[in-house]
């Protein structure tokens, strides 16, 4: 029922209690003080942003609801700044404001009283006239309150045109003040700057302000986020009838419209019109230059000569077998003589079968030259394999070409390239095309490069199958590393590995001491409680094992009753479910000792995505909590921990690169979408000293049959071949 104006109460007064608040939608539950009533009143409404102090102003009428009694049903629900020096002084203490807390709050009123608002705001050199403050406790208190004034404004805006509030300390801190006049000019770019902002939600926006629904800018606007979002699965472009087919379901526009905005992408050179096997396909335009550029790269660097004199193997293989105090294959010295041979070079195959040998074999070699060495890896956690591996410090690719926050571009690129004779790339399954693009960069003239990777996992999760067109070129020489090792063998975590990858179900159980173990459970709710078993009593009573930084929880998704989201509150509950104090922030709580994992590259902090780590403090009165990464301790504010994510389950996707001592693997029915043979080769290469794959018969049969070609669509082969068949110079690939 619909009630007028006239017919609605006003109600004022300051909040007590936080029942419930959501982030995202802004709906609530408060418990305040109403003059003339002698209990708290519950009010619920919806406020973009809530904090105990202050005061709400609320037009709205009473209902009797079945279960809670009376309430205030809020129609709007404004706040207000506390008047009270109560109501101030617990605002002031709530942590909205960083740098105050409950301490400081009593302090400032007593100093201050009622005016303690206008001291922060105009005269805030009086704060330092308080023990305890001094100049950069000041500045925190100072640069807060501002922050919290403008994105108060900014969230006010976005909700009154119907856009949640998670997002809104992110939009400020990319746009800052002028946020509503950026945001009122171009709706469609939050889409493309804010993470968390998709085109709906900026479309949405765009129509209550006023954007037609068949204008030019929403075609555009529409055409790069289709693109885009096509390409967010793996694709480097996109067929150009798929494009316009799949823009007109999003957009229902007419095909003119459509084909008119691509047309003018293309005119401003923001996507590529090129063909892919004789099809024309539409490719974003910094996609694009990455292929182009890898390419030229790659030609270049294979050109020059190599930085090694000479190499007698029937003298260095042996001289490498004493140093190693290993007897190499005949696979492994065919292997080593490749590389050697060749400027530019891959080592691919799967596990156990010697690719860690042949690259320490390498380095031997190489470092007895005299020849300075770079080790890199995409991840930070597959750059700590390679140390351990190789004994030689290893670095991620970002830190490797010192990324720089301040210009956001990396210091080591063709005007300063790296100081280096030889770089070694491991993992490079994982590396996407525009990473391949930026690392090629900065490799000198005179440098060698060696890839080192096992082909047959999961492909980056950026654009492109940087690895497998690498070698599906057959430009680059690659050595293909396939017999299993004696040692290996007796691992039944690699045996199963390579039937897995050959299109066999894992083996069957065998008695105790195995490092591989297959449950299978007929229901999503037998596994579940399966997984809870195992990680919770089975796993540690039996291993000695720590349930949070020991095990390892992987599925292929992350919605579901078996995806991440679901999986990590159900382990979190049980492992660290008494753990205090626990804040919530955007959808998620979090508490000391919980087991996270970063979303997104965060350069500032030199933090990136994949990266694994333990939250060892809440500070409630700075509004910031710590988490330790592989010995770095980090400080995150309670505004940024939409980067951050539990990670008691993570997607198998989030594992490539690392290893943990004990991995549970989970296959459900509900994963069908996601269900492939290098999927689940990728989970279980994971593991370490021990795999339990838990799930239905069906659907890990599914997994393994499921070997359909899901190649994606780039052109970076076809560009090797051409380019290097045309080169003036280009005289072949030399042979080994």
């Amino acid at each position: 029922m619909n009630h007028t104006t006239e017919n609605l109460e006003k109600i004022t007064g300051p909040v007590e209690t936080i029942t419930y608040h959501s982030e995202k939608t802004g709906f609530c539950v408060l418990r305040a003080k109403i003059k003339g009533h002698r209990d708290l009143v519950t009010i619920i409404g919806n406020t973009v942003k809530i904090t105990p102090g202050e005061c709400v102003e609320a037009q709205g009428t009473w209902i009797t609801d079945r279960k809670h009694g009376l309430q205030f049903k809020s129609q709007t629900l404004n706040v207000i700044a506390p008047t009270t020096l109560d109501g101030i002084e617990k605002y002031l203490g709530s942590g909205l404001v960083k740098g105050v807390g409950p301490h400081f709050a009593k302090i400032l009123i007593k100093a201050f009283g009622e005016s303690v608002f206008d001291v922060i705001e105009n005269t805030p050199h009086r704060l330092t006239q308080i023990e305890g403050i001094g100049e950069k406790r000041k500045s925190m208190v100072i640069s807060a309150w501002a922050e919290q004034k403008s994105i108060r404004s900014i969230m006010v805006f976005l909700q009154s045109h119907g856009v949640g509030t998670s997002r809104a300390v992110r939009i400020y801190k990319i746009y800052g003040d002028n946020a509503i006049e950026k945001v009122r000019e171009n709706p469609y770019r939050l889409a493309h700057d804010i993470d968390g902002i998709g085109f709906k939600t900026a479309d949405a926006l765009a129509q209550k302000l006023g954007v037609a629904r068949d204008s030019i800018l929403r075609a555009e606007a529409g055409v790069n986020h289709v693109l885009h979002s096509l390409c967010g699965h793996g694709h480097c472009a996109i067929e150009y009838p798929q494009l316009v087919s799949a823009s007109i379901d999003l957009l229902e526009m007419n095909e003119a419209i459509i084909k008119e905005a691509i047309a003018r992408e293309i005119h401003h050179k923001n996507v590529i019109l090129e063909p892919i096997n004789e099809t024309p396909c539409v490719f974003p335009s910094s996609l694009h230059h990455a292929e182009v550029s890898a390419t030229q790269h790659l030609l270049r660097i294979h050109m020059d000569k190599i930085p090694w004199d000479d190499i007698d193997l029937a003298a260095c293989l042996p001289w490498v077998e004493k140093k190693t105090q290993l007897q190499l294959s005949e696979s492994q010295k065919q292997a080593i003589a490749l590389v050697l041979a060749n400027k530019l070079s891959i080592i691919t195959g799967g596990p156990g079968v010697g690719k860690t040998t042949v690259v320490n074999s390498i380095l031997k070699i190489l470092l007895a030259k005299k020849l300075f060495v770079a080790l890199c890896a995409p991840t930070g956690r597959a750059a700590k394999r390679l140390t351990e591996t190789t004994g030689l410090t290893a670095k991620t690719i970002h830190r490797l070409l010192e990324f720089d926050p301040l210009t956001a571009a990396f210091k080591h690129n063709q005007e300063n390239p790296l100081p280096v004779d030889v770089v070694v790339v491991d993992e490079s399954s994982m590396i996407d095309i525009v990473l391949l693009n930026h690392l090629l960069k900065a490799i000198p003239d005179h440098a060698a490069l060696i890839f080192v990777g096992d082909v047959d996992q999961l492909p980056s999760v950026g654009p492109g199958a940087v690895l497998f067109d690498m070698i599906s070129s057959q430009i680059i020489k690659t050595a293909k590393l396939t017999e299993i090792f004696r040692q290996a063998a007796n691992s039944k975590i690699i045996i199963n590995a390579h039937r897995i990858n050959q299109g066999l179900l894992p083996l069957p159980n065998e008695a105790k001491n195995s490092d591989f173990y297959t449950i299978y459970a007929d229901t999503p709710e037998e596994i579940h409680d399966q997984l809870i078993r195992l990680v919770s009593e089975r796993l540690p009573d039996y291993y000695h094992c720590n349930p949070v930084t020991d095990i390892q929880v992987l599925t292929p998704m992350n919605r579901g009753g078996l995806g991440t989201c679901a999986l990590n509150i159900s382990i979190q509950k049980t492992l660290n479910g008494l753990s205090e104090p626990k804040i919530t922030r955007f959808g998620t709580t979090f508490a000391p000792g919980d087991k996270v994992i970063q979303t997104i590259n965060n350069y500032d902090k030199e933090v990136f995505n994949g990266d694994i780590g333990y939250i060892s403090q809440i500070n409630l009165k700075d509004s910031s909590l710590k988490i330790s990464f592989d010995q770095r301790t980090i400080e995150y504010d309670f505004n940024e921990l939409d980067e951050i994510n539990l990670a008691y389950a993570i997607s198998i996707h989030k594992s490539q690169g690392s290893e943990f001592p004990f991995v549970i693997m989970l296959a459900s029915t509900q994963h069908y979408s996601l269900l492939a043979r290098n999927l689940l080769y990728t989970g279980v290469t994971r593991g370490k000293k021990l795999v339990v794959l838990v799930g239905q018969k069906k659907a890990v049969a599914m997994a393994v049959n499921n070997n359909r070609d899901n190649k994606r669509l780039t052109r970076l082969t076809e560009r090797l071949r051409s380019a290097s068949s045309s080169h003036n110079d280009y005289n072949g690939l030399p042979e080994t």
